[in-house]
């Protein structure tokens, strides 16, 4: 630095004063502005505040006034900033969802949960609360150091005497340069019972301390899941927890379900949250919310999120916690100023710096109690001398021609301080009286006891931490209230759909328009072959059930399109309807493009390495590729098989590596080989010939053939049979096969080919919607050259069996039907 001819003008570098002058900043914002003191565990601000309400009379028990004047208290003595500074810190205390323990008791318009702002100062009334009289107990008995003002003409307090850790009981959060701090509140009886936990034992352990304090306690309520979060903002001073709202799912006598939110997580704003919500349906980013409303008045809090009557509300609460603030997490950063210096602290030195001030402040206030009680006993003695001598005092007194004469006179005559002989001048001719003589010396002797008392606090510090643990449970006695916020024993912050899902079998079916839905596995009876079935679903007149089969509401589906593309949903996320329903449109459930149709589902329970899915197109090409490489497919899907012109994925099965495969074709033909003769291939791969075929037939089934396993196929005109495998030798494959079926005009073609073992039950439904049960033992054994019997009766001639599946064996059977027997035997077919 040097100077300029210019006396006024210095040189200094730019560098060094930039570094100087933004530490000088930030320490000013760390303590003078952002960091509560962890004694009081108050802001400069907030100090401020309570101090200058106290300073002008604004206690509990006293009147209301005005916010404006308050404000204008605290920036004309002690804090010189904008009024809507202070004003909204104020505002901030006086709020029951910011403040666990309310500081200041506000009256008029404090503002609301729902982001609303308070009404202007000169509006509202304000007073200190019960509880923050505690914070200022005994500030005049020299129990804290007090320091200039801004501009030197005031004194506030450097810190408060804080008879209970507000520190921790209402927390706090501020940004300082640098760093920052989030304490969050806490139950005022749990904390006083850790302070105590500590007077008693100084070596307990922060696992110790949780016993007494669990965790945080947030105005608002809510859930606080797992206890890990807190373990470790405990232990280091720095963590994560996650709080969720509080909700109930009340069930409606016409089964739809209501969800009900009583508590939300701390400062979350609950206007936004709802409008969030709305934003959330209306972009169907959440879908099964039927109606969103807030019912909220002076009793608590109740938003209520009516849900689809083919919803679960379970689940879509879980999405509700993922995409909304019904769930979010809280930061702990426990940073605090230690003797004027930013600190993070766990638990235990947080208590610990709080119960060393108490000791500060008891000591200093024993040792102003002590010296008043000095002083006074002190005059006592120099009244009790100037009775026991009151004729002498009399005379020498009325002797003296000056007030200072005299007093010098009892001084030197009577060995008095001038403290004492100025007493004996002031004193009131009542007191000679036999009756006030006697006040003076009982009172004399209380005192003597008094200090006695002192002086014995002062020498013993298990006495000071005696009457800090006396008062400190006073206070919980008055002010200590039920805890609001339940801590869950492990937290669930990443549960799954999955994990609110009763696992549980179920039938879902896919028309042919398109239509999905879901229905539990119960919702069909069995009945005897030849009945007439039951309405399995309502369909429009062009529409019939194309797919069926049964899966867990836990289990992967994959959905294979006729142009080889593959999608997955999840069993529970396709929506339940009733029997009688028609469904959800699959395209609002998967992006399918407008020409595309799902041919082939597939249940799948996990992506294991070593097995595969077996593809066979309407043109005989077959194709076998690991499971693996479809575990994870994205929302708009992916390629599973690379199509040739004009061709269609028509079947897709779940294999091990080991199996034989049998393939049928519409005009009753066969093949049979080892799924090894199709070699494993990428997924975009396009296959290999799996059958040949003739030029007006197509494939219309494809199986994997178990052992001990027969062959079942159904016809167009409900007809149908069981075939032992053995009928059908093993070929290689892309041969042309053997005869499955005589097809005649009578039972038509080939609809269905199931390998069976007649452990099963069998589903057929009709293209009118006509759905029958029935057991597969109850099919005739029959040769493979045979029609086949009546499985079904088709009421109206352009009904035709639309589509077969194979489901697990009910164990009773209802007699609703009696069996239709009827049976066609015809001349044995030709091998291919």
């Amino acid at each position: 630095m040097a100077e300029t001819p210019n006396s006024n003008v210095m040189e200094v570098n730019i560098s060094h004063e930039m570094r100087s002058s933004f530490l000088d900043y930030a320490m000013s914002v760390i303590v003078s502005r952002a960091l509560p003191d962890v004694r009081d565990g108050l802001k400069p601000v907030h100090r401020r505040i309570l101090y200058a309400m106290h300073d002008l009379g604004m206690r509990a028990d006293k009147p209301f006034k005005k916010s404006a004047r308050i404000v204008g208290e605290v920036i004309g003595k002690y804090h010189p900033h904008g009024d809507s500074a202070v004003y909204d810190t104020m505002v901030r205390m006086a709020q029951d969802f910011n403040y666990r323990y309310m500081l200041v008791d506000g009256h008029g318009n404090f503002g609301s949960v729902d982001g609303d702002s308070a009404a202007a100062m000169r509006y509202t009334e304000a007073r200190m609360s019960k509880i923050s009289m505690e914070l200022l107990r005994d500030i005049h008995k020299d129990t804290i150091d007090y320091q200039d003002n801004y501009d030197g003409s005031e004194r506030e307090p450097a810190v408060l005497p804080a008879r209970f850790p507000n520190l921790l009981v209402n927390g706090t959060s501020g940004i300082a340069v640098g760093m920052a701090t989030n304490i969050p509140p806490h139950q005022l009886g749990e904390v006083i019972d850790g302070v105590l936990a500590l007077s008693k034992d100084e070596d307990i352990t922060i696992q110790e301390l949780m016993d007494y304090i669990p965790g945080p306690d947030f105005p608002t309520g809510g859930l606080i899941l797992g206890r890990s979060g807190i373990r470790k903002a405990f232990e280091t001073g720095k963590g994560s927890i996650t709080i969720r709202a509080k909700v109930e799912i009340e069930e409606k006598a016409n089964g739809k379900q209501t969800i009900i939110v009583n508590e939300i997580p701390y400062q979350v704003n609950k206007a936004r949250l709802i409008e969030k919500i709305a934003e959330l349906v209306r972009d169907k980013k959440i879908d099964g919310i039927t109606d969103l409303r807030d019912e909220s008045d002076r009793d608590g809090m109740r938003i209520v999120i009516e849900v689809r009557k083919d919803a679960n509300a379970n689940v879509l609460l879980n999405n509700l916690y993922k995409h909304t603030a019904l769930q979010t997490s809280f930061g702990i950063n426990m940073l605090a100023l230690v003797d004027g210096q930013p600190k993070v602290l766990n638990l235990k030195q947080a208590l610990k710096y709080y119960l060393d001030h108490q000791k500060v402040v008891i000591r200093r206030r024993t040792e102003f109690d002590l010296k008043k009680a000095e002083a006074r006993a002190h005059i006592l003695e120099g009244l009790r001398i100037a009775l026991d001598h009151i004729d002498e005092i009399i005379a020498l007194i009325r002797a003296s021609e000056t007030t200072d004469i005299a007093r010098e006179g009892l001084m030197n005559q009577f060995n008095l301080s001038e403290k004492q002989a100025q007493a004996i001048l002031d004193m009131r001719l009542q007191r000679l009286t036999g009756l006030e003589r006697n006040k003076i010396e009982e009172e004399y002797n209380e005192l003597v006891k008094l200090i006695a008392e002192l002086k014995a606090i002062l020498a013993d510090d298990e006495k000071v931490l005696e009457i800090i643990r006396e008062e400190l449970t006073e206070i919980k006695e008055r002010f200590n209230d039920e805890r609001r916020t339940e801590i869950t024993i492990s937290g669930v912050e990443n549960i799954e759909d999955e994990d609110l899902i009763p696992r549980e079998n179920i039938v879902i079916t896919l028309t042919h328009n398109g239509y999905i839905k879901r229905l539990p596995i119960s919702t069909y009876r069995s009945q005897k072959r030849g009945g007439r079935g039951v309405q399995g679903m309502g369909t429009n007149e062009d529409d019939f059930v194309e797919h069926l089969l049964t899966t867990s509401t836990h289990d992967t589906i994959l959905f294979f399109t006729n142009k080889g593309k593959v999608y997955r949903a999840k069993g529970y996320e396709i929506p339940e309807y009733s029997r009688t329903a028609k469904g959800l449109p699959i395209i609002n459930l998967l992006e399918v493009d407008k020409d595309e149709w799902v041919n082939a589902i597939i249940p799948v329970e996990e992506f294991v390495d070593d097995w595969y899915l077996f593809f066979t197109t309407k043109h005989g090409i077959s194709k076998r590729s690991p499971l693996s490489s479809f575990a994870h497919i994205r929302n708009s899907g992916l390629i599973a098989v690379s199509l040739r012109e004009e061709d269609e994925l028509i079947s897709v099965r779940l294999t091990d590596g080991t199996k034989e495969m049998i393939i049928g074709t519409k005009k009753g033909m066969l093949i049979r080989f080892p799924e090894t003769d199709v070699r494993s291939m990428g997924r975009t791969a396009s296959g290999v010939k799996g059958i040949t075929l003739d030029a007006d037939d197509e494939v219309v089934g494809m199986e994997i053939l178990e052992e001990d396993s027969e062959i079942l196929i159904v016809t167009r005109n409900g007809y149908g049979k069981r075939t032992p495998a053995t009928e059908y030798r093993i070929q290689g494959r892309g041969g042309k096969g053997i005869k499955t079926c005589n097809i005649t005009e009578k039972n038509g073609e080939l609809v269905s080919m199931k390998a069976v073992t007649g452990e099963e039950d069998l589903m057929i439904i009709t293209a009118n919607g006509v759905l029958i049960r029935m057991a597969i033992d109850d099919i005739s054994t029959m040769g493979r050259n045979t029609q086949g019997v009546r499985l079904i009766r088709l009421d109206e001639q352009n009904d035709h069996v639309a589509t077969v599946a194979k489901v697990e064996k009910e164990e009773e059977k209802a007699q609703d039907e009696e069996p239709d027997h009827e049976e066609i035997q015809d001349n044995p077919g030709e091998e291919a």
